[in-house]
């Protein structure tokens, strides 16, 4: 990014970017560079938004709980440019209420509008995707898998709307590819960097406009 200083361009720093979640963050069974979070600073490079390799606090397995416990752990985070979360399908996996997980959402999302500078409008939620479509829940009940995740996503999306943050959702694509063999990941579970890149082209469009302003 470039600013004009005297009239001469100055580069600019590249925006400082955090991001939390769980395996879906981490990416589970993928390189690094499958990520969607990485991929998804490859696509704003491209359009000239210089991002910084993101920080990542993420962990296969972590519920909302958690993940705000490692936060803790990780003081100070000081301040961010942009920041992203996506988490909640641990808690549904493990059969915990949907009224927990709102209020513990509702904490992490502030805790993301404060390390944000205090500005919603540069914090990103994205949706969890259903784990229910995919061969490691062959022997499951994918039917109430299916409603449990949209009451958790509902739930998400309206906090997020409560706090001025953008949320996309991701979860139609991974629904509605999330079989595929390309789209899943070796352990039959996370996504492929394939399934992962189809978040971060959802997703970059929301970014873009937010890193803009």
């Amino acid at each position: 990014m470039l600013g004009t200083i005297g009239g001469q361009a100055q580069a600019r720093e590249p925006l400082r970017y955090l991001a939390l979640g769980d395996s879906y963050t981490i990416g589970e069974a993928v390189e690094e560079g499958g990520r969607w979070p990485v991929q998804l600073v490859a696509r704003l490079g491209r359009d000239g938004i210089a991002v910084s390799e993101p920080r990542i606090i993420a962990r296969t397995g972590w519920t909302t709980d958690e993940l705000s416990a490692a936060m803790d752990a990780a003081e100070p985070l000081g301040e961010w440019d942009f920041v992203t979360l996506l988490i909640g399908v641990n808690n549904q996996y493990r059969g915990r209420s949907i009224e927990t997980y709102r209020e513990e959402f509702r904490g992490l999302l502030r805790r993301a509008i404060e390390l944000a500078r205090s500005r919603p409008e540069r914090v990103m939620v994205l949706a969890i995707p259903d784990w229910g479509v995919t061969p490691f829940a062959a022997d499951r009940d994918r039917a109430k898998i299916a409603a449990e995740l949209d009451a958790y996503n509902a739930a998400a999306a309206e906090i997020s709307r409560e706090h001025g943050v953008a949320f996309v959702d991701t979860a139609p694509i991974s629904r509605a590819r999330g079989a595929e063999a390309e789209m899943v990941a070796s352990d039959g579970l996370h996504p492929s960097a394939a399934l992962y890149a189809l978040w971060a082209e959802a997703a970059h469009p929301v970014a873009r406009d937010l890193l803009s302003r």
